[in-house]
């Protein structure tokens, strides 16, 4: 049975796609998922499953949901390798004591062109940015309501991406660990 990490895009945002955790929980049990544990309203879960291909099952959960709620989240599923090699390889160590200010988005595919020199330009000063095996790294100290290199970090990097902070991360790895 594998861990799968399951990261939910543009639930619970602004009235949209409402989905309680409780009744995510429910949905995932009903496709064969175990030991299914949530984190925050936004959309993380953890769980177990016999499932061994992350996309044909990624697809699943969105077709049930769908089902049971009239709507299609996109649905990114890591295995706890890939969450563990994402924390290993954060380029900001530094930043993790300021664990809201510090993003990891999590990319569907590899860019295979992405505008850096847009994105450097459109930085503030104090924001750095990385890019390393599927993992765009985001450090804004000021945050990322205002910032113009986080509204623009997807269209930019040319694929689809959902970003957490650093707390959050943290709080899924433990979460996933204790699964396992």
């Amino acid at each position: 049975m594998k861990t799968y990490i399951a990261l939910f895009r543009g639930l619970n945002v602004g009235g949209h796609n409402i989905l309680p955790m409780s009744e995510l929980v429910s949905v995932l049990e009903k496709i064969g998922a175990r030991s299914v544990k949530t984190y925050i309203q936004s959309g993380n879960a953890v769980f177990q499953g016999e499932e061994t291909d992350a996309s044909l099952l990624s697809i699943k959960i969105g077709a049930a949901i769908k089902k049971s709620h009239g709507f299609e989240p996109r649905v990114l599923l890591l295995e706890l390798e890939e969450m563990e090699k994402a924390i290993e390889s954060n380029p900001f160590p530094e930043a993790e004591s300021e664990p809201k200010a510090l993003h990891l988005y999590f990319l569907d595919a590899i860019p295979e062109n992405p505008d850096f020199d847009t994105l450097a330009s459109i930085k503030s000063y104090r924001e750095r940015f990385a890019l390393k095996d599927g993992v765009f790294y985001l450090h804004a100290p000021e945050g990322i309501g205002r910032s113009k290199l986080a509204a623009n970090a997807e269209k930019l990097l040319g694929v689809s991406a959902t970003a957490r902070n650093w707390r959050t991360v943290s709080k899924i790895m433990a979460m996933a660990t204790l699964s396992n």
